[in-house]
């Protein structure tokens, strides 16, 4: 899918002249050109007129509503915030080839009219190093840093030691061979299911990779791309986000589905996991807690009532085992984030990059009294501990900084049998990393069907030390006349914008539509999904 851009229509913003945009998205399987939206960067809630046309015929659409977004006087507390866009998760493509790679250029000049600081993009492992240890192939990355930098923004890195399902991006191929003959190397739940979108954080120091260890291997990958990035540090990379679990979050593989509301299960039964856990049962002259997790703990999609172990009254999580369990399998998450960010920290502690780490918003039954949801993902936060403060501490030990997903939540639109409260964990976690000076970063939820709320990004980001918000995903979705308008109303009530005399358009100047076939089609979902 590609877009183009075509000057049409000239609005008004921060009280300059400025060019509109129309984008054409072109899918090579239909062959068919779909002019999306006619945008109007203006101070009015809404454009005078937006189409969609194919190519068979014309459909004329009702003005475009967009959200109730305040666009008035700009809160002083989001003086600071600087605004990134994710660029499309396959944005290179598995034979490291550019995907969209028009397209991107074209976002790219809208994003910097509109007064976008940069764009996050995600650098995958499963690409990078796909067919042997140690081979890299950066071609395809160091295309679109090239075309970054050309566009004058900055570029925020986002390692991936994981897997992705939409669009699938798997693991290497060498990685998933030595997984066939060593299944212990995946994270592996009660039913001996194996979870084979990254490893195991129990082989993080065992050479389990043809003789190395993965803290060794994901060294050398930093170290490549510090080599082959080299001339992007000075004045186009600005960040690099290291990938600490499932979906680069801190965290356990404990819901196996993305719409799953239950508790999740924990996943300690790895053989790896279990001799780490009887060495500390053991060690802590309690050897039959070593036996396995727990035993009355409920599975992926049930409620917390449905077994003993996460009972509001007389669960087993309050007991002496509960405790221990709980303690030991929240550290072992906290050592391996200490490791993962202590390696970038090492590598590129001379660059001017700063060093990120994400962890999760497991929001469903927070108003429990046992959290369970944040138990299973390795979090040992309940109503009477706090969870996150070790995991600020050691955010704050490696000098990183946190990304906390999730800022257009709110607690309105769930279902109220969830006992979920997004706006309470956030806060929570928001405290945490106050208290233990460490800085955040936001980003939004990365469901392409979500809402997006950007009155509840707005209120998330004042009153707090956020100092960059990422906003989730570029692709079709993002440009529709739906979406695009408020999005830069959102961007215009962040920063008043001041357009550089070179940004101003030039009377009877044209631009060319640039068409190109994708490498390869995919739907809006796949081009949003986080």
């Amino acid at each position: 899918m590609e877009v183009s851009v075509i000057g049409k229509c000239q609005a008004k913003i921060a009280g300059a002249d400025f060019v509109g945009r129309e984008f054409g998205f072109f899918n090579s399987k239909v062959d068919s050109k779909i002019l999306l939206s006619k945008i109007c960067f203006m101070r009015s809630s809404r454009c005078e007129r937006s189409r969609i046309r194919l190519s068979t015929k014309s459909v004329q659409m009702e003005p475009i509503q967009s959200q109730n977004v305040d666009v008035g006087r700009r809160s002083k507390s989001l003086e600071g915030v600087k605004l990134y866009v994710g660029l499309p998760l396959d944005a290179v493509s598995p034979c490291n080839a550019g995907n969209h790679s028009r397209a991107i250029a074209a976002g790219l000049k809208a994003l910097k009219l509109l007064g976008v600081e940069g764009v996050e993009l995600p650098v995958w492992w499963g690409i990078v190093e796909n067919e042997t240890m140690g081979k890299y192939e950066w071609s395809g990355y160091l295309a679109l840093a090239e075309m970054v930098r050309n566009a004058d923004l900055k570029l925020h890195v986002s390692f991936c030691f994981h897997a992705s399902n939409q669009p699938r991006i798997p693991l290497p191929e060498w990685i998933s061979k030595i997984g066939e003959s060593k299944p212990n190397v995946y994270f592996t739940d009660r039913c001996r299911q194996q979870y084979k979108d990254c490893l195991s954080l129990s082989v993080d120091n065992l050479p389990v990779l043809n003789g190395k260890t993965p803290i060794q291997v994901y060294r050398e990958f930093c170290e490549s791309f510090k080599s082959s990035f080299s001339k992007f540090f000075d004045c186009t990379i600005s960040g690099i986000s290291m990938s600490l679990g499932p979906d680069g979050e801190l965290r356990y593989p404990s819901q196996r589905r993305l719409e799953s509301h239950g508790v999740g299960e924990f996943q300690c039964y790895d053989e790896n996991m279990l001799s780490i856990l009887k060495q500390h049962a053991e060690a802590s002259r309690n050897p039959l807690y070593g036996l396995g997790g727990p035993h009355d703990a409920p599975s992926y999609n049930e409620t917390p009532n449905s077994n003993n172990f996460f009972k509001d009254l007389d669960g087993s999580w309050e007991s002496h085992y509960g405790d221990f369990f709980l303690s030991w399998y929240s550290a072992e998450l906290i050592a391996h984030g200490d490791r993962l960010l202590s390696l970038a920290s090492s590598v590129f502690r001379n660059t001017k990059a700063s060093i990120h780490g994400k962890v999760p918003l497991m929001h469903s039954w927070y108003k429990t009294r046992s959290h369970p949801s944040e138990l299973t993902a390795g979090y040992y936060n309940t109503s009477n501990r706090d969870g996150y403060e070790a995991v600020a501490e050691m955010f704050a030990r490696n000098s990183s900084k946190m990304i906390l997903p999730g800022m257009d939540l709110s607690d309105q639109p769930h279902p109220q049998e969830l006992l979920s409260s997004p706006e309470s964990l956030i806060a929570q976690i928001k405290s945490a990393s106050r208290k233990h000076g460490v800085i955040l970063s936001g980003q939004n939820s990365s469901n392409s069907e979500a809402p997006r709320n950007f009155d509840r990004i707005k209120k998330n980001l004042e009153g707090e030390s956020l100092e960059l918000f990422t906003y989730q995903r570029m692709g079709a979705y993002f440009f529709s006349p739906e979406h695009f308008p408020s999005f830069a109303e959102f961007v215009r009530s962040v920063h008043q914008l001041e357009l550089h005399s070179d940004d101003l358009p030039i009377d009877g100047e044209e631009e060319d539509t640039a068409e190109t076939p994708c490498a390869s089609p995919m739907s809006e979902a796949q081009m949003q999904a986080a």
